[in-house]
């Protein structure tokens, strides 16, 4: 059996450029950042709260941050990184 996910995705999401698949899009993106989130922090051996004191947040932001409800701006973005030993660097897309 072929599995076109292409099709799939216009069937659960709607056609490409549509205002619903545009959501689900940032939606996804938003849980991967999210992830990418949580998983630096376990590496970095820091809890929520060590987190937090180190960008001078609460527990409860850094929560929010890896479920994807919050999205953190570019500044918090460089102040996370840092704060788990972490650079940000920007590449030009091959």
């Amino acid at each position: 059996m072929i599995y076109d996910v292409s099709a799939e995705l216009e069937r659960e999401f709607g056609p490409k450029g549509s205002a619903t698949r545009k959501a689900a899009e940032d939606k996804a993106w938003e849980e991967y950042n999210a992830q990418i989130l949580l998983d630096a922090r376990k590496n970095a051996g820091l809890t929520q709260q060590e987190l937090a004191d180190r960008i001078g947040a609460d527990k409860g932001y850094i929560s929010r941050l890896e479920r994807g409800l919050t999205i953190p701006t570019v500044s918090t973005l460089y102040r996370l990184a840092a704060a788990m030993g972490l650079t940000v660097e920007l590449n030009p897309a091959v």
